[in-house]
C-alpha cells in the first residue's frame, strides 16, 4: 500500500546510504556498487503501475512469467491478474500430454469374530484350536487414470477386481469427458465385466443459476436377462454460504427418492439425510468436529436408523505426514454387529480395513475396539511416526539448505557489505537520537532461538542485526511490514526452513524496553 511518495523517499535514502561516490575504499565501493544496482532495480519494479502491480500479486515468478510483452501498459492489476491465469493456462496446456491424476483404493475385509464368538465344542479335535482364527474374507482393488486430451476433453480409464468368499469378478470403463462450457460439462461411458455384460451411459453437469446445479445420469446395462436402465438425479443448490441442500431421485436398479442438508463450516462438518427407497428407507444425522491444530485432527459420529437395523458410529481422523491421513470409526449396529473400520489416505490412493468383530452387541468388543486403536496409534506415533518425520524434517532441511548454499552465501555478504556501509550513518542517526532521547536499539538478534525446554537440544542459529535495524529508525519510530525479515537491509537467513524471530532491546526515553516479534509479524516500535 506504500505510496510513490513514500517509494521514493526510501529510494533516496538507501541511494545516500549505498550511493558509491560516497564512499573511498575500494573494497567498499564495490560493494556500495553493487547494492546501488540492486535498489535501483527495485526501484525500477515499483515505480511502474504495471510491474508493480504484477510483483505485488505474484512476486517475482510474475515478473519472470514469458509473454508480457505483448500485454498492454494500461491493464489494472485486475486486468493484469486475468492476463497472467491466461499465460498460465496456455503453459498447462503445453504440459496436458505428460500429466494424469491416478485415484484407487484397495480395501481388505476381515472376519474377527473369533475373536469374540468364538465356538469351543466346534475346535475340541482341531490341533492349534487354542489360538483364535482371523481371516481375510473379500478384497477390492479399483483403480483410475486420467488423460487430458485437449484444454476441454479428457479420457477416464478405471478398473475394479472384487472377491468375497471365494467368488469375484471385475470390469473395466473407459469414459470421455468434456467441458461444454463454464456452467456444465457432459460424459459418455462404456464398461464391460465378467459378472455384468456391457455398460453404456451418459452423465450431464450443469449449473443453473450461480447457487444451483443438477447433475443428471442415465445408464444401460445389458445382460442374459435383457437390458436394465437406470437413472439418477440430483439437484443441489447453496442454502447459505457454508449451506448446500440436495434433493436426489434414483429409478431403476434400487429405486430411491433422497434429500439431505449439509452444512461445512471451518470448524465443523455436519449431514442430516432422509431416504426413502427400495429395499432400503433410513434416516441419518452425523457431525464432524474440526480441531485448528495442524496435524488437522477430526472427531466424528453418526446415527443411522432405517429397515435395516440401526447404526452407531464415532471415530477420529489425523493427519500422519505431509501426504498421509490416518483414521478409525466404530461401527456399533442392531442387527450389525460391532466392526472396527480402518482407513488410510495416502496422496491419491485408500487403503481400507474393515474389521469385522462381533455379530452380537458384545461391550467387550466395543471396549477393545476403541481403546485398541487408541493405544496402538500412540505408541506408533512416539516410536516410529515421529522420529520419522524428524528425520525427515532434517533431511528436507539439509537439502534445502545445500541447494540455497550459494544464493544464502551471497546474501550474507551483501548484507555483511550493507552493515559495513551503514556505520557512518548509523552514527549519525545515534547521535540525533540521543540529542532528543528518541529511540537507540541496544541490541537486536533475527534467527531461532529455542527458549522451550524440550528444545534444549536444538541449536540456537540468530544475528546480530543490531545496525540495520538503527539504520531503519526514522523520527525515533521503526516501523515493519508484514513480510519475512530476512529481506531488509543488512539481513539474511541464518537457519532456512526453520521458525525465526526476532528480539530487540531498545532505549526510548531513557527507559529499556525489549520486545519479540515472529518472522512474518509487523512490527512498531517504541510501543505504545
Amino acid at each position: 500500500q506504500a505510496s510513490q511518495e513514500e517509494l521514493k523517499g526510501a529510494y533516496r535514502r538507501l541511494c545516500m546510504l549505498y550511493h558509491p561516490d560516497k564512499h573511498r575504499d575500494p573494497e567498499l565501493k564495490s560493494q556500495a556498487e553493487r547494492l546501488f544496482n540492486l535498489v535501483h532495480q527495485a526501484y525500477e519494479v515499483l515505480s511502474d503501475p504495471q510491474t508493480r502491480a504484477i510483483y505485488d500479486i505474484y512476486g517475482r515468478r510474475g515478473l519472470e512469467m514469458e509473454g508480457w510483452e505483448v500485454v498492454e501498459r494500461k491493464r489494472t492489476p485486475a486486468e493484469i491478474r486475468e492476463e497472467f491465469e491466461r499465460l498460465q493456462r496456455e503453459r498447462e496446456e503445453r504440459r496436458l500430454q505428460q500429466r494424469t491424476n491416478p485415484k484407487g483404493t484397495i480395501s481388505v475385509g476381515i472376519d474377527a469374530t473369533d475373536l469374540f464368538d468364538r465356538y469351543d465344542e466346534e475346535y475340541e479335535d482341531v490341533p492349534g484350536s487354542s489360538f483364535p482364527q482371523i481371516e481375510i474374507n473379500k478384497m477390492h482393488i479399483s483403480q483410475s487414470i486420467e488423460a487430458p486430451l485437449t484444454a476441454t476433453d479428457t479420457a477416464i480409464l478405471s478398473g475394479n477386481l472384487s472377491t468375497q468368499n471365494g467368488n469375484g469378478g471385475g470390469s473395466i470403463n473407459f469414459a470421455l469427458r468434456r467441458v461444454t462450457s463454464a456452467k456444465g460439462w457432459g460424459e459418455m461411458e462404456f464398461g464391460a465385466g465378467d459378472l455384468q455384460g456391457p455398460l453404456f451411459g451418459l452423465k450431464i453437469f450443469r449449473n443453473l443459476t450461480p447457487r444451483c446445479f443438477i447433475t443428471t445420469n442415465c445408464a444401460l446395462q445389458f445382460s442374459s436377462r435383457g437390458i436394465r436402465p437406470g437413472l439418477t438425479t440430483v439437484l443441489a443448490r447453496n442454502l447459505d454460504k457454508n449451506t448446500m441442500g440436495y434433493l436426489q431421485w434414483r429409478w431403476g436398479i434400487q429405486s430411491a427418492m433422497n434429500t439431505s442438508i449439509v452444512r461445512d463450516t471451518k470448524t465443523s462438518h455436519f449431514t442430516v439425510a432422509l431416504q426413502l427407497g427400495i429395499p432400503h428407507s433410513f434416516m441419518m444425522v452425523s457431525y464432524q468436529h474440526k480441531f485448528q491444530d495442524e496435524d488437522q485432527t477430526r472427531v466424528k459420529g453418526s446415527l443411522k436408523a432405517g429397515f435395516f437395523g440401526t447404526i452407531v458410529e464415532y471415530g477420529a481422523e489425523r493427519k500422519i505426514s505431509r501426504h498421509s491421513i490416518l483414521g478409525a470409526t466404530v461401527s456399533v449396529g442392531v442387527p450389525q454387529g460391532v466392526s472396527l473400520k480402518i482407513k488410510l489416505n495416502r496422496a491419491s490412493q485408500t487403503y481400507f480395513f474393515p474389521v469385522h468383530l462381533t455379530d452380537q452387541l458384545l461391550p467387550s468388543a466395543v471396549f477393545y475396539a476403541t481403546v485398541g486403536p487408541l493405544v496402538l496409534y500412540f505408541a506408533m506415533h512416539r516410536l516410529i511416526i515421529k522420529p520419522y518425520l524428524r528425520a525427515q524434517k532434517e533431511r528436507e532441511l539439509e537439502k534445502q539448505r545445500e541447494s540455497t548454499a550459494s544464493d544464502i552465501l551471497q546474501k550474507k555478504q551483501e548484507a555483511e557489505a550493507a552493515v559495513r556501509l551503514m556505520q557512518e550513518s548509523v552514527r549519525r542517526i545515534i547521535e540525533a537520537e540521543e540529542a532528543r532521547m528518541g529511540l537507540i536499539v541496544v541490541n537486536a538478534w533475527y534467527g531461532k532461538f529455542v527458549n522451550d525446554n524440550s528444545r534444549r537440544n536444538e541449536k540456537v542459529k540468530v544475528i546480530d542485526v543490531t545496525v540495520p535495524l538503527q539504520c531503519l529508525v526514522k523520527d525515533s519510530k521503526l516501523i515493519l511490514t508484514e513480510a519475512s525479515k530476512a529481506g531488509l537491509p543488512g539481513f539474511y537467513d541464518p537457519c532456512v526452513g526453520e521458525e525465526k524471530n526476532l528480539k530487540v532491546l531498545y532505549q526510548f526515553r531513557g527507559v529499556l524496553h525489549q520486545v519479540m516479534s515472529a518472522d512474518n509479524e509487523a512490527l512498531r516500535i517504541p510501543k505504545q
